[in-house]
């Protein structure tokens, strides 16, 4: 579980937008760049080339919540 206030203070390493966290896959998502980032051991990951490329569905579902 990532510490709230620690999520208040992540950007997106790449566009500086706000992150939101997907609980269930362990990831922070940022909707503009379209990427998720890995939480590992309780310590998000950062890199841009550690980052998953989200699926045109995934960014959709994003948009409906």
């Amino acid at each position: 579980m990532i510490d709230k206030k620690l999520l208040d203070i992540l950007a997106c390493p790449i566009c500086k937008s706000r992150l939101r966290y997907n609980k269930a896959q362990q990831e922070l998502i940022c909707r503009a760049d379209r990427l998720a980032f890995p939480i590992r051991d309780d310590i998000p990951v950062m890199l841009e080339d550690e980052a998953r490329v989200l699926s045109s569905d995934e960014v959709d579902a994003l948009y409906q919540k």
